[in-house]
């Protein structure tokens, strides 16, 4: 029987609160009035945005000092990142936020933070091994900028997935369990169009890269790569990366896939209006929710003898309050956010793959809900392809990022090839690196 997803999460939250509230607190030494600090995230209403104001209400209703407002960042992890750049040069900072892996290094090398350890030792010291208790080493390591230090702690990990809807893909002729390699999404793409009229394809264009970086690697491309003195490049306009990015913009220009807005195509998948949509597995709760027609996923496409690679998407958490009681608030509220009841929601109510190692098979953490819900599979099954969400060295973050979306929508939008474009925005980002 398939389990309400949101009566699940609500349950998982309930749990959560009674965890807090019978679990002694961080040990908290401040006045009687409530510490206010601000969460950060870019998390949509469509993309975990519920569960985020519902974990924040939890824990505002399990303790009296501490006072916890979440503030919604649009445009991503890159918006977020322009925000925080904004409001620290008031000298303000929120007390904890969202980091996406592609700013690990540019976040590091440009804010003020509290690095997770050195709040534990100085707040939290009777669970001093809270890190290696609860993770494992190759996850920490994601948020281990490029000298080595621990800046926050993982707390969302995804991939992209192919959702897929049978019966259109059915109507069409042909395979409903749904297409294994880019080349066979294309003639899947073409086949819908023609059979139905409906599009074959969409994938995701937010403000990022994310998506694209998995069509390339796929192809045997990469993003960055080391030169003989071991200086990083930007290496994407290869023969293998023109070739994927121009598959889908071939898609684009005879009309069987889309070239729009991130919660515009979305939204076209669920209404049944495009038969492959391309995206994270966090946005499986909403489409499951929304989805009045066969909907499953599939791992992601690989070409045609080649491997899987998928960037791990999602983020960080890292504390930027300033002030000892900011600091100690923000902890004990990240640690929270961290507990089994707290992880097992956030997975529930988005489909991220948690972080924090004992969530998938507790019994007050996801065993039931993983039994059940078989369209967390896909992302599961392809963790073994993760690579690094590329993050370009140095300063050249924010720049070399902007670059790329302005490429891809001059290759989707047909105003150059797909090599034109890459190889002048490859150049253009190399100019960025070389120069710091």
């Amino acid at each position: 029987m398939k389990r309400n997803g949101s009566r699940f999460a609500a349950m998982i939250l309930t749990g959560a609160m009674a965890a807090a509230m019978a679990v002694p607190a961080v040990s908290y030494a401040g006045d009687t009035d409530k510490i206010k600090i601000e969460y950060w995230h870019c998390n949509s209403e469509e993309q975990g945005g519920k569960t985020v104001d519902e974990l924040v209400q939890k824990f505002n209703e399990s303790n009296d000092h501490i006072e916890v407002t979440a503030k919604y960042n649009p445009d991503m992890y890159k918006g977020l990142m322009q925000n925080l750049q904004a409001e620290a040069a008031t000298g303000s900072y929120p007390a904890v936020v969202q980091i996406g892996w592609a700013f690990l290094d540019y976040f590091s090398n440009n804010f003020s933070y509290t690095s997770p350890q050195d709040a534990i030792d100085k707040f939290d010291s009777e669970d001093s091994t809270f890190l290696s208790d609860n993770f494992l080493p190759n996850v920490l390591n994601l948020a281990v900028n490029s000298k080595g230090d621990q800046v926050g702690i993982p707390y969302s990990l995804s991939n992209p997935v192919l959702y897929i809807n049978k019966d259109l893909l059915k109507e069409a002729g042909v395979s409903e369990d749904g297409p294994a390699t880019w080349e066979e999404v294309a003639q899947f793409a073409k086949a819908v169009k023609e059979k139905t009229g409906k599009y074959g394809f969409y994938m995701q264009e937010p403000a990022d890269f994310w998506a694209q970086q998995a069509l390339i690697e796929s192809n045997g491309a990469s993003m960055l790569t080391k030169d003989a003195d071991g200086k990083a490049q930007a290496s994407f306009a290869s023969d293998e990366g023109a070739e994927a990015m121009q598959l889908v913009a071939d898609m684009v220009k005879d009309g069987s896939a889309l070239h729009v807005g991130w919660d515009e195509g979305c939204q076209s998948f669920i209404d049944g209006n495009c038969a492959m949509l391309y995206t994270t597995i966090a946005r499986r709760a909403s489409v499951q929710d929304g989805a009045k027609f066969d909907v499953a996923t599939v791992k992601s496409p690989v070409w045609e003898g080649k491997d899987r690679k998928v960037p791990a998407g999602g983020c960080f958490l890292a504390i930027t309050a300033q002030g000892d009681d900011q600091i100690q608030a923000a902890w004990e509220f990240e640690k929270y956010l961290y507990s089994v009841e707290s992880m097992a929601a956030w997975t529930i109510g988005t489909g991220y793959v948690p972080p924090r190692k004992d969530v998938a098979d507790a019994e007050n953490g996801l065993k039931d809900f993983l039994a059940e819900n078989k369209m967390m599979n896909a992302a599961i099954e392809q963790m073994d392809g993760v690579v690094p969400w590329t993050a370009f060295p140095g300063d050249a973050g924010l720049q070399a990022e902007q670059l790329l979306l302005d490429m891809r929508d001059q290759i989707l939008g047909g105003q150059a090839s797909a090599k034109d474009a890459m190889t002048s925005t490859q150049d253009q980002i190399n100019e960025l690196l070389n120069a710091q």
